[in-house]
């Protein structure tokens, strides 16, 4: 099952990538306005963890979104500095429609899984995700997480 993760993260991606072309949207900037859209405005430290990502690549995705018109930040209640993220209108408009038209492809595509399949394969991705990350904060940083080059 692992191995068959690092795959079909690739194969999803480019489908992804694939179903975006035309909409000026990128996968990148799909998985940070989709974590908008569910859980509202966020700063992009709480993107960041929430996403898997280290801060500056979602840094960087949000300003593309906010210059294209998709996002804004806004003022964030809890914290002077640090700067709540959120869609705009057009960004919603935009997310909902390409988050429709996918779940109809996969419901069109899926169609012969059934509710308890999901639920069971959701388990066992939770289940691994939270081993691999108690492993991966047990691990030494990696070379190029410190900078140092690995040659």
């Amino acid at each position: 099952m692992i191995r068959s993760l690092w795959p079909l993260h690739r194969t999803v991606v480019r489908a992804v990538e694939r179903e975006l072309m035309g909409t000026g949207v990128t996968a990148g900037q799909h998985a940070v306005m989709d974590e908008l859209r569910r859980g509202g405005p966020r700063t992009v430290p709480q993107l960041a963890r929430l996403l898997g990502l280290d801060r500056q690549p979602v840094q960087r995705l949000v300003n593309d979104a906010t210059a294209l018109g998709l996002a804004e930040s806004a003022p964030n209640p809890e914290h002077r500095r640090s700067r709540l993220i959120r869609l705009t209108q057009k960004g919603e408009v935009i997310i909902r429609g390409i988050q429709e038209a996918e779940e109809a492809e996969l419901r069109r595509r899926l169609s012969d899984l059934t509710a308890g399949d999901v639920t069971t394969a959701l388990h066992v991705l939770r289940r691994l995700g939270e081993e691999f990350k108690d492993l991966a904060q047990d691990a030494p940083p990696h070379p190029t997480d410190r900078g140092d080059d690995p040659r």
